[in-house]
């Protein structure tokens, strides 16, 4: 709980640096009037209508991406599970590419499209990996999921390559960005990550006892089939809305699980708590990096995580007690 209350404090922390650091630099009175006597003077607008906003959708794609990482790895039991491995990722991409075909322009218009693809793809790994005899195992589930986002990372690449003007503008959503996430494109999102974070806290116990194995966690009650139906919704829920609103984010999913469990240790009703807390931090943090690093530009946030989080996460996992699920 001390743990958990530090962590709190930072995301407090996290949230006040994500809203006071950007290219126009602002002083604590200016700041201060925008969110407690809004004029519509353009500083106002640069803090509440730019600002907050991005900063709220860091804290729901951060407890998306870091509860979902958490989920996937205590389900495959892989240390190395991502959102990516069951292909969320690219079956995201793929329904995005197809409704720029058709006409979307606007990240409130991908919306619709990269949800509804992330669902459609982690149903069909399910089903795939639960063809054949027996219940699926994780195995299974995760070649399938790596299989299918091959394939789809393919097409989807087939796509641009064919007509670049056209799929200009997925450049951006691509490398995951929170440029021009409003409350248009978070608010529809976020019951569905909201619910996603709820199942998995459903699955916590459950999931602690397969970690055990099958066999086991079957004869101590647990019902295998119901608790990797759960953990797959949840997994879709959580992954496809934080994809839907940033784009694919990589190592958060990834990385703040370790950083989880090298706190508390093994125990998922414990993980799951730290990652909704502990990724977002992570996720603001690098948003703020990106914003200054090359001022006046910006560098998205997609590409600040795979620079900080490949070090980290090699540093985390040579520990035992991080690696061991």
């Amino acid at each position: 709980m001390l743990g958990l209350a530090g962590a709190v404090g930072a995301l407090i922390a996290a949230v006040v640096l994500s809203i006071v650091v950007g290219s126009n630099q602002l002083g604590p009175d200016e700041l201060w009037h925008a969110l407690t006597a809004y004029s519509g003077t353009p500083t106002d607008q640069v803090v509440v209508d730019l600002r907050v906003p991005r900063t709220v959708a860091g804290l729901v794609v951060g407890a998306g991406l870091g509860v979902a990482g958490a989920v996937i790895q205590a389900l495959t039991r892989n240390p190395l599970g991502d959102p990516g491995i069951l292909g969320v990722d690219a079956g995201a991409g793929l329904f995005v590419a197809t409704g720029v075909l058709l006409g979307a322009v606007t990240p409130v218009q991908y919306l619709p499209f990269a949800f509804l693809g992330a669902f459609v793809v982690t149903v069909l790994v399910y089903l795939i990996g639960s063809a054949g005899r027996g219940a699926p195992d994780p195995i299974r589930l995760t070649l399938a999921g790596v299989a299918l986002a091959a394939v789809l990372t393919g097409i989807t690449t087939a796509m641009t390559l064919l007509d670049p003007v056209t799929f200009n503008r997925l450049r951006a959503w691509n490398a995951g960005s929170f440029v021009e996430r409003g409350f248009d494109v978070i608010l529809p999102a976020l019951p569905f990550a909201v619910v996603g974070v709820v199942l998995a806290l459903i699955c916590a116990r459950p999931l602690n006892t397969m970690g055990l194995g099958d066999d086991l966690a079957s004869s101590l009650g647990t019902n295998i089939v119901r608790t990797r139906v759960i953990s797959v919704v949840a997994i879709t829920l959580l992954a496809g809305s934080a994809t839907a609103i940033a784009g694919p984010v990589a190592f958060v999913g990834l990385m703040v699980p370790h950083i989880s469990r090298w706190i508390v240790g093994p125990d998922q009703r414990w993980i799951i708590p730290y990652c909704v807390v502990i990724a977002p931090v992570v996720l603001l943090v690098s948003d703020v990096i990106g914003r200054v690093i090359l001022w006046p530009s910006e560098v998205p946030v997609g590409v600040v995580t795979a620079f900080v989080g490949a070090p980290v996460l090699i540093h985390l996992v040579r520990r035992a007690k991080a690696s061991s699920l």
